[in-house]
């Protein structure tokens, strides 16, 4: 008695269709849905950027006028103005820029170029990344005790530096996470002309990651630019007029934390105006280096 061996029928290719299909139209349904909740998802976050622009143009664009520019802040009912904050804004987050953004540069090339593994590497970038997190106010108040109090008082300088101490962990994250993105084959081309490390870095790898860092720098300026509590313990804040940076010295953002809470109309006027001046400006500035970096290409 023999026994048949009967091989194992193939479904066929109508099935492997069928298959085929349902597995598609899951991906697709999948795929519908994911698309979905990303344009929810952006649209909640144009709608709540488009509500804070319409109500500052809405609250801060009546109060616009030639005396807010060129009247310093004075008394209620005086009809004063924002000069004094608007240059001392100007004066401390262009310096607090300046002083941070080279040390960012170079603390982040040496991250991204030179540590690799090593321990030294490995601390300054554990320092950079609790500098990014800690709260700016703890930060004012170093500044406050290792500036403030030896120096005798409040000063524009020591605001500067509290600025520029946020400035720099921002710029050093983005800088090294932009160098660590170029490839190593164009690092290797460069080498193999002749090139130097250094001359590398500086024509091949920050030319490569260059909006990359701009943006970076961008962000930190945007950072600073609206930073109420460290200045508080820092420049204070000046009604009169002063550029000295040796003294107090009046800013936007301390002018809006004065003047929002006051009983007085004219006042919480202006401290929507002044908030509306912080956006436009830092709103200018992103749009005019994005500008520039796209005619470059």
């Amino acid at each position: 008695m023999s026994a048949t061996i009967t091989a194992p029928r193939h479904p066929g290719p109508a099935k492997d269709l069928r298959v085929a299909r349902r597995l598609g139209q899951r991906r697709h349904r999948t795929n519908f849905v994911v698309e979905a909740l990303c344009v929810v998802a952006t649209l909640v976050g144009l709608f709540f950027l488009a509500s804070i622009l319409l109500t500052l143009l809405w609250l801060g664009f009546g109060g616009l006028s030639l005396s807010v520019f060129t009247r310093i802040t004075l008394p209620p009912g005086s009809h004063g103005g924002l000069l004094n904050a608007i240059v001392g804004s100007l004066i401390q987050t262009a310096l607090g820029t300046l002083i941070g953004t080279p040390i960012g540069l170079l603390v982040g090339t040496y991250l991204a170029e030179y540590s690799r593994g090593s321990a030294l590497g490995d601390a300054v970038r554990f320092v950079s990344d609790v500098l990014l997190s800690a709260p700016s106010i703890l930060i004012g108040l170093f500044i406050y005790v290792l500036v403030v109090r030896p120096s005798g008082g409040f000063s524009g300088i020591a605001g500067c530096i509290a600025l520029a101490v946020i400035v720099i962990p921002i710029v050093v994250r983005t800088t090294e996470d932009m160098l660590r993105l170029i490839p190593v084959s164009l690092r290797e081309a460069a080498m193999a002309l002749g090139a130097p490390r250094w001359k590398m870095i500086l024509f091949v790898c920050y030319r490569a990651a260059r909006d990359g860092i701009v943006t970076g720098i961008l962000l930190a300026v945007a950072r600073i630019a609206g930073e109420t509590a460290p200045l508080l313990f820092t420049s204070l804040g000046n009604l009169n007029w002063s550029v000295s940076l040796g003294k107090p010295m009046a800013s936007l953002p301390v002018t809006i934390y004065q003047y929002a809470g006051s009983a007085f109309a004219d006042w919480v006027q202006l401290a929507w105006v002044a908030a509306l001046l912080i956006t436009v400006g830092v709103l200018a500035i992103n749009i005019a280096a994005r500008t520039l970096l796209r005619g470059r290409h």
